[in-house]
């Protein structure tokens, strides 16, 4: 019954039962069956009140207890196919083993809405609070939990693209644009006062562009 409530929110998503339909199906035929005996009770005046009656009643001729047990193992076989689903979706994105398996399956379960994986952007990515998506949804720029915004180099288009494809894109393209601007702020340094410099960039810019410089100084005095 524990396995069948866990799974149950799970396999309603059309998303992933399109992306697991063998599983799908051994979970709706269980489903099906869980529904039949607990509606069958319910409708028994007979064994309502009886959990002798209720346990040892067949349903379709078959006894509780097989119906059961071949309930459980269809179960243990659908959550063998679950895992071995995420680990699949993990080998293309290993970021995603900084996820629980319910936050990964809710990310996995919302693939046509890709802004749903906003909420979990920081358990990804280091101190990435957000993303910005243009009206067309595609993603040109990022946000850290200080509010401040790093434009990315490219945009990066998730439609029709596979969550941890397109989310690899996000960090490749994270790399690349963090790399850019501290680039630019190190240039920046020499061309205005360093009270101004340090409010025209990111926190995090200013601390290693600040370090750059001051190993350039000390190397140049020694």
């Amino acid at each position: 019954m524990a396995n069948w409530s866990y799974l149950q929110p799970i396999f309603d998503s059309p998303d992933i039962q399109k992306q697991l339909p063998g599983e799908s199906r051994k979970f709706k035929n269980v489903d099906k069956t869980w529904k039949e005996i607990i509606k069958g009770t319910r409708d028994d005046p007979a064994v309502q009140c009886n959990v002798l009656k209720a346990c040892n009643r067949p349903v379709k001729d078959v006894e509780l207890l097989t119906s059961f047990k071949k309930c459980n193992d269809e179960l243990d076989r659908v959550q063998r196919g679950l895992k071995d689903y995420i680990e699949e979706k993990c080998a293309v994105f290993a970021r995603f083993y900084f996820l629980s398996q319910d936050d990964l399956l809710e990310i996995l379960s919302q693939t046509k809405e890709v802004k749903n994986v906003r909420p979990h952007l920081k358990k990804v990515f280091e101190n990435m609070n957000d993303l910005h998506f243009e009206p067309d949804l595609t993603i040109t720029s990022m946000f850290s939990a200080e509010g401040e915004e790093i434009d990315l180099l490219a945009s990066v288009d998730p439609k029709d693209k596979l969550v941890e494809n397109w989310m690899g894109e996000i960090e490749q393209m994270m790399f690349d644009s963090v790399r850019n601007v501290l680039k630019v702020s190190i240039a920046d340094y020499m061309k205005r006062p360093r009270t101004e410099w340090i409010v025209n960039h990111c926190g995090q810019v200013v601390l290693n562009g600040s370090q750059v410089h001051w190993t350039t100084e000390l190397e140049t005095e020694a």
